[in-house]
């Protein structure tokens, strides 16, 4: 091959790596006996789980290739002490829809004109619950090379080397005599049952208590605390008209979560009151705009 061509190839792999933080969109607040709910304003629907990608045809993908590139990403990350990652059906079928469109526009982008970004993109396509999300793609002749090439870039390579990350989706298409290649990076966390939040939240309740040397407050169970929380799901929004009511009665913590056992910075302070005596929690899991891959939606009803 003549050098020019190579030199070609190699520039079009150095063009740069995404990197998503839907956690930074988390929200948090607090209101008490009437006070106002600060929180976001952006009104949205509750999103679908997973959606239907564009109808390819299998055949058009190098599985092969894809396969290679897994074996080579762990070989790598075992190399330099990290854990493998695993195959995620859904971020695959994004990375091969994204890699189609690579092939249509025959060129490399993050995202074309009319694309969704990469966390909608894999929101629609897996159930699997993600607070961080990455993508390499590139352009060349085979996977050994493509995976040698990817190395090289400290941006690609920071995203195959990422500790955080442990899940994948891979997309190759070979077109003529190249191959183009996507990797979608994630890294997965649990799915916890409404009792499971609510579980984990108790506990870390308790301890804001010890570490304040105070006594454990009882655990109350209210009916419509979930119904309150779905409530701001529902508006994208911490401050809805069942958390204004509540807030009549208890004093009110509201936030959004991808760790339920992790409470807002607020919340320390007001759990340490010598006055409470008791709380009640109420969650939700949804996808909504703001929180596309989703979020755990959380109202604290302290008395």
């Amino acid at each position: 091959m003549p050098k020019t061509t190579r030199v070609v190839i190699v520039l079009l792999l150095l063009m740069g790596a995404l990197w998503v933080r839907p956690a930074s969109r988390l929200m948090a607040s607090s209101q008490g006996n009437g006070g106002a709910v600060e929180g976001s304003g952006q009104r949205a629907t509750l999103k679908a789980v997973a959606a239907a990608a564009p109808d390819i045809p299998f055949s058009v993908y190098d599985s092969q290739a894809e396969a290679m590139l897994l074996n080579l990403a762990n070989q790598a990350r075992a190399k330099a002490g990290l854990g493998s990652l695993t195959l995620d059906a859904g971020l695959c079928q994004a990375a091969r829809a994204h890699a189609q469109q690579m092939v249509s526009a025959h060129q490399l982008s993050h995202q074309f004109d009319g694309e969704l970004p990469l966390s909608q993109r894999l929101a629609d396509t897996t159930n699997t619950l993600l607070d961080q999300e990455g993508e390499n793609v590139a352009l060349d002749f085979d996977a050994a090379s493509g995976h040698q090439h990817l190395m090289l870039s400290p941006p690609h390579r920071a995203n195959l080397l990422n500790a955080s990350y442990n899940v994948i989706g891979l997309g190759v298409i070979r077109s003529g005599d190249r191959l183009y290649i996507v990797q979608d990076f994630g890294r997965a966390l649990p799915n916890y049952s409404s009792a499971e939040v609510k579980e984990r939240i108790a506990a870390t309740v308790a301890q804001a208590r010890h570490r304040a040397r105070l006594t454990d407050l009882a655990s109350r169970d209210l009916p419509t605390m979930d119904d309150a929380a779905c409530s701001m799901a529902e508006a994208d929004k911490l401050g809805t008209s069942p958390i204004h009511q509540l807030a009549q009665r208890y004093t009110v913590l509201t936030y959004t979560s991808l760790h339920p056992e992790t409470l807002p910075a607020n919340a320390e302070r007001t759990l340490a009151s010598r006055t409470l005596r008791g709380f009640a929690v109420g969650t939700c899991y949804a996808r909504t705009q703001t929180y596309p891959t989703g979020a755990y939606w959380v109202v604290l009803a302290l008395e």
